[in-house]
């Protein structure tokens, strides 16, 4: 799938989040637009405006006897109350959202299982016939080589930036739950996709679950996010979402794929097979019956 120009992926000059294309990131955006950054902002223009209005209204000059005032009980109130609520209303949607980022997947959830090594992503399908693919980022034209035996960038049409382009990328399926099962094989790694406030870290001996949920078809790009050795800025991600039957097509690509959920059919019986030969048949009939 060719990705779309500032979809799933950074754009120039761009100082906010990327857009979102999970439910989970739209909430969080949402809360980040219409509650954090007002809060912020009107908090910042508040102490600016006290400030000023401190320099100026009693600086040397303009107020020559100093305030022999050390306590007002009713501003102390009001300073150590206001920030008790407006931390509250904070918390509130923040604590649902990390609970929300946390629930568990159901049972019927795809399972799809992410390695980090030192320095490439490895993806493992146990619910699709137990194959894997190894995600190494694309060579950069004129740049030494970061990935021996891997083409350049742009060398195909469907490929992304540069840095954040691969060679085999992570498959999903669009618009249902996964179950991202994340681990290491050598140091700590993470693995993050901005446009899809997905981030969990890869931790060597343990695994991290979490759900990922991608709206609709796409390109999504992202990088380890975890400072793991020379090569860390070398082993981006890069996350192809397919309707479900594109997705089954590509899964069948694989040597021993199955599409998963769904029970392989028994191998049917060579004909004759299983049926029995009574004992007391005579023994010329018994052979002809067999063959």
């Amino acid at each position: 799938m060719t990705p779309t120009e500032g979809v799933g992926m950074p754009t120039p000059g761009g100082i906010g989040f990327q857009d979102q294309f999970s439910p989970l990131g739209e909430y969080a955006l949402k809360i980040h637009n219409y509650a954090l950054m007002p809060i912020i902002t009107i908090i910042t223009l508040f102490v600016l405006a006290l400030l000023i209005w401190v320099v100026v209204r009693y600086n040397s000059r303009a107020n020559p006897v100093a305030s022999k005032t050390s306590h007002n009980t009713a501003i102390e109130v009001v300073w150590t109350i206001l920030p008790v609520f407006i931390l509250l209303g904070i918390a509130v949607p923040s604590i649902d959202l990390i609970a929300k980022q946390y629930k568990p997947a159901p049972k019927e959830a795809l399972t799809i299982k992410v390695t980090g090594n030192q320095w490439f992503w490895t993806y493992g399908y146990p619910d699709n016939g137990e194959f894997e693919v190894i995600s190494n980022m694309l060579n950069i034209p004129g740049q030494p080589v970061i990935n021996n035996g891997v083409r350049e960038v742009g060398s195909e049409a469907w490929d992304g930036p540069s840095h954040l382009e691969v060679d085999n990328r992570l498959v999903v399926p669009a618009g249902e739950l996964i179950r991202l099962q994340i681990t290491a094989a050598d140091v700590i790694h993470s693995f993050a996709v901005p446009s899809l406030w997905f981030k969990l870290d890869a931790v060597p001996g343990r695994i991290n679950e979490k759900v990922l949920f991608v709206e609709k078809p796409g390109v999504y790009y992202g990088q380890c996010s975890e400072l793991c050795g020379a090569k860390h800025g070398y082993m981006p991600i890069a996350l192809e979402a397919l309707p479900r039957e594109k997705y089954n097509q590509w899964v069948l690509t694989h040597p021993g794929a199955v599409i998963d959920g769904r029970e392989e059919p028994a191998a049917a019986a060579p004909e004759g097979e299983g049926e029995t030969v009574p004992a007391d048949m005579p023994e010329d009939a018994a052979t002809e019956a067999a063959v």
